[in-house]
């Protein structure tokens, strides 16, 4: 036995054993495709393989698909990174952005409209910081698509293209999320030691039902998983991210050095005994996962604790309110695309999520309203005076709306009770915001019930493709896939009417 092996098996075997076997386990993990394994980056794990695993597993990916055309026009490229903010669950377009105050009291509900920063849009009135920044939105009210079912239509939406298939949970089939594709088509660019593509899903800590992880189009689909976002599922108002990113107490700098040496060596070894020819490639990952642990500006980015208070508090101490500082925190250190799922809040008697099927009106303006409308706004003020608004696009939307009819059910949805709202993906609101956006604009109508697109219908896919244009990615682009087959990378068209 090598001397480094015995004398870390001497000082703590079972750690360093559970090392050696985790080694062994991450390399089958890749020849599987385990999903799991690249999702465990939100708790990171770096000592017993998850960030060296994940970037391994990209490396691996890279060269697998082929940009094979596309020109950018003059106005691509004025985003330098992307928000996502998705309320997932499916807010309600008629107590959101397109209040109908006109129509029958069934439809109308219960909430009024107010007046905003922009003569003729009025939202609603539990969104009152949003209507005195109105002036920096555009709202979407034409959005449309097909698809009634949670898990499923979140592709439509995270991807610009309807699912592939039904059934189960995220796969290889699903077309690949923004941040998988701008991850992928960036590859040759100089990596640093932050991730290309985070995601936050704050969850509860006591087991409530974690739908958001079951959704589709969140993940790199056919790309690989190794294009799988960073994940941080923690409540980042209880503990802040990097919590999860530095050394254990128990070890130094210089025995994680130690370490590095180990694991070499069982590199070596795993060589000798073609337990995975994939393995000759592991120690350059562990070099960018030293980095990350060791690049004082990467772990900064992800400790709140730096934050002012006063900051936070302007953000709203509830978990979607420290999650949106710190996609905040991520663009100004340069992590190209960030999306924010609403948290799971563990709360019971009341709507999951957005998903308001009961219990409408009491959980949207109690719940859900005042800390989507808080961190929103705080987010638009502190990037307009970080001088990061012009250069960040901002993207709120959930993966449809809700019935015309208060306690209207619809085939497919899950019913509604008297005082709640079905599934509806045939009219809803999208809202952008920041660079290459026009402020101030409404784009596209509803009919008188918020219920179909009157005017100017626009589709998840040219959301999509207005994204990838503000990205300075020619929706057009010809991208091949693993078997060289050629795909048009978006189907949609950008939305001109937003654009500045």
């Amino acid at each position: 036995m090598p001397a480094d092996v015995a004398r870390h098996r001497q000082d703590t075997p079972e750690r360093e054993a559970s090392i050696m076997a985790r080694l062994v386990e991450g390399c089958s993990s890749f020849r599987s495709g385990s999903r799991r394994e690249f999702l465990r980056a939100g708790g990171l794990g770096l000592l017993n393989l998850g960030l060296p695993s994940l970037l391994q597993a990209r490396e691996m990916t890279a060269g697998q698909g082929e940009v094979v055309g596309g020109a950018a026009g003059s106005s691509f490229g004025r985003a330098k990174s992307c928000i996502l903010l998705f309320m997932w669950g499916g807010p309600a377009q008629q107590e959101t952005w397109d209040l109908k105050p006109e129509a029958p009291e069934g439809v109308r509900g219960e909430f009024k409209p107010i007046a905003t920063t922009v003569p003729g849009l009025d939202i609603s009135e539990h969104f009152p910081m949003l209507a005195r920044r109105a002036h920096r939105l555009a709202v979407i009210r034409s959005m449309h698509h097909g698809d009634v079912n949670h898990t499923t239509a979140t592709h439509e939406l995270l991807t610009g293209r309807p699912i592939p298939r039904t059934g189960g949970g995220p796969s290889g089939e699903d077309w690949p999320h923004y941040g998988a594709m701008l991850a992928h088509l960036r590859k040759h660019q100089d990596r640093t030691a932050l991730p290309t593509f985070v995601q936050m899903m704050p969850v509860s800590l006591d087991g409530a039902p974690r739908f958001v992880e079951s959704s589709h189009g969140q993940g790199a689909g056919w790309l690989g998983p190794a294009l799988d976002p960073f994940t941080i599922d923690a409540d980042l108002n209880r503990q802040p991210a990097a919590a999860d990113i530095r050394l254990p107490a128990d070890v130094a700098p210089g025995r994680f050095a130690d370490r590095r040496k180990l694991l070499r060596t069982v590199e070596d070894q795993a060589r000798r005994l073609e337990l995975n020819a994939q393995v000759q490639a592991m120690q350059a990952h562990y070099v960018r996962a030293h980095d990350l642990l060791t690049d004082r500006r990467a772990l900064a980015a992800f400790d709140l604790d730096q934050e002012d208070p006063k900051v936070r508090d302007r953000y709203g101490r509830h978990a979607h309110g420290q999650a949106v500082l710190q996609a905040r925190r991520l663009v100004e250190a340069g992590v190209p695309i960030t999306t924010v799922f609403w948290q799971n809040d563990g709360t019971t008697n009341v709507s999951v999520y957005w998903d308001t099927h009961n219990r409408n009106f009491i959980d949207l303006k109690t719940r859900l309203m005042p800390p989507a409308d808080q961190a929103f706004s705080a987010l638009l003020d502190d990037l307009e005076a970080r001088g990061l608004l012009d250069e960040t696009l901002v993207v709120w939307t959930g993966e449809f709306g809700r019935t015309p009819r208060v306690g209207q059910s619809v085939v497919g949805g899950a019913g509604a009770g008297r005082d709640g709202r079905d599934h509806w993906p045939h009219c809803f609101s999208t809202v952008l915001a920041g660079a290459g956006v026009r402020g101030g604009t409404v784009w596209g109508a509803s009919d008188r019930w918020a219920a179909y697109p009157a005017r100017d219908p626009v589709t998840p896919a040219d959301v999509a493709a207005t994204i990838y244009h503000l990205l300075g990615v020619d929706p057009s682009l010809e991208i091949r896939d693993v078997l060289g087959r050629p795909h048009r990378l978006c189907l949609g068209e950008p939305v001109t009417g937003v654009l500045a």
